[in-house]
């Protein structure tokens, strides 16, 4: 099961960041050459968080299953840097990002004009994403490898 979960949340990271620049290069796009906000980019957005929602999900069932995290003795968990990295930072991280992406749809869809919506995403999705790689490249695994 461990390992099914472990290739499962390794092979969404692809699909979520993939999803993620494309709604970020977007947005971009959209704000910077003042362009209409399209059904396109609202679906884009859309599945971007809908990814991210399910990746999280499958990461908070593997965090149960995991050698590497020891959430019974938070303790012993803070002691060694790679045990506490994967019991608490990573899913900490991953937590803030997903509330990032979450805040960033939300104002998207509650924004009245086409730049604020691109805004809204830009800044939103592009914080989060900051946060996904640097999570990432802290767990030592490569990002796109």
């Amino acid at each position: 099961m461990y390992s099914t979960l472990l290739g499962l949340h390794s092979g969404l990271r692809y699909i979520v960041l993939l999803l993620l620049a494309v709604a970020l290069l977007l947005a971009i796009v959209g704000l910077f050459g003042k362009k209409p906000y399209t059904q396109n980019n609202r679906k884009v957005n859309l599945f971007a968080m809908i990814f991210t929602h399910t990746q999280f999900l499958v990461g908070l069932i593997l965090y149960f299953f995991s050698p590497a995290v020891n959430y019974a003795n938070m303790g012993e968990a803070m002691k060694d840097a790679m045990t506490r990295y994967w019991t608490v930072e990573h899913s900490v991280m991953m937590l803030f990002a997903i509330v990032l992406i979450t805040v960033g749809h939300s104002r998207s869809k509650k924004a009245a004009d086409a730049f604020n919506k691109h805004r809204s995403i830009a800044l939103y999705y592009g914080l989060a994403v900051l946060v996904i790689v640097v999570a990432i490249y802290q767990s030592g695994r490569p990002i796109l490898g």
